[in-house]
């Protein structure tokens, strides 16, 4: 049995053995709403409603869930996740997409932005911790299938990595306001990437819309209310996402679904 299998086999032991008033009836969390805030945004105001008990125990052992992530570094074995849970809901009531550059932690506050970087070939990702574990060995984080193809680690299954939380400065430095981009355009891995479905000036079409959306199993979804010397509009975006790829992936998948007045932009 290869390491991604028992790493599979844990995870499914571990999510029967978390209490149900911490954790929930998921991958290992319980659902709460769609909305899913920005990358500026996050914040201990802005935790999951779910996924951030004080303590919680897994196979006996107790992990305590951190107040705050600022300045937090840690250097482990990193192991991925991929097609079984796709789909499941994680422990901050989002849906596990494995082409999405996303993470589990055991005690990270949900959700947090991490910086990993494979020390066996100096590559680096961020990736958004929306999840717990991984409650195998000496492993630090379990990242989706996107991120581990992007530190070259989807082989071996597991790697020595460093990973340190992104902190709101590093974020925002430097980052000029864009509107659009081109969808073939390279964007920084960190950047926080939306879908922009449509801009109205009546909320009620915007509030159908995102009911549409999340009928449509994009949970994501969300509308937000933008102020302008033109008057004030309601926007209606799926995302964050992190990785131009993956928001290609999402536009291709918005259009099979019927949804075409699709674009890419970056939060402002």
């Amino acid at each position: 049995m290869n390491p991604v299998e028992k790493a599979a086999i844990f995870r499914v032991a571990a999510a029967s053995l978390i209490a149900a008033l911490l954790l929930g009836g998921c991958t290992f969390g319980i659902p709460i709403g769609h909305n899913t805030p920005g990358v500026s945004e996050l914040s201990a105001s802005t935790r999951s409603k779910s996924g951030n008990p004080s303590s919680y125990v897994v196979m006996g052992k107790r992990y305590y869930v951190m107040d705050e992530a600022r300045g937090f570094a840690q250097r482990g074995v990193a192991s991925w996740y991929g097609r079984k849970f796709h789909g499941r809901k994680t422990s901050s009531g989002e849906i596990y997409n494995m082409y999405a550059m996303t993470a589990a932690h055991k005690t990270l506050p949900l959700p947090s932005l991490v910086r990993v970087e494979n020390l066996e070939n100096g590559r680096s990702v961020v990736v958004k911790v929306n999840d717990r574990g991984p409650f195998v060995d000496d492993r630090i984080i379990d990242l989706s299938y996107a991120a581990a193809e992007k530190l070259d680690m989807v082989g071996p299954g597991t790697a020595r990595v460093e990973i340190s939380v992104v902190e709101a400065a590093e974020r925002n430095a430097g980052r000029p306001v864009v509107r659009t981009i081109a969808l073939s355009e390279n964007v920084a891995a960190d950047v926080p990437l939306y879908i922009q479905m449509g801009s109205f000036g009546s909320v009620v079409n915007a509030q159908n819309l995102v009911r549409e959306l999340h009928g449509a199993n994009e949970t994501t979804a969300a509308m937000t209310r933008l102020e302008t010397d033109g008057g004030h509009f309601y926007r209606v975006r799926v995302g964050p996402l992190f990785d131009i790829d993956e928001a290609n992936a999402v536009v291709l998948r918005l259009n099979n679904k019927g949804f075409n007045a699709t674009r890419i932009v970056v939060q402002d």
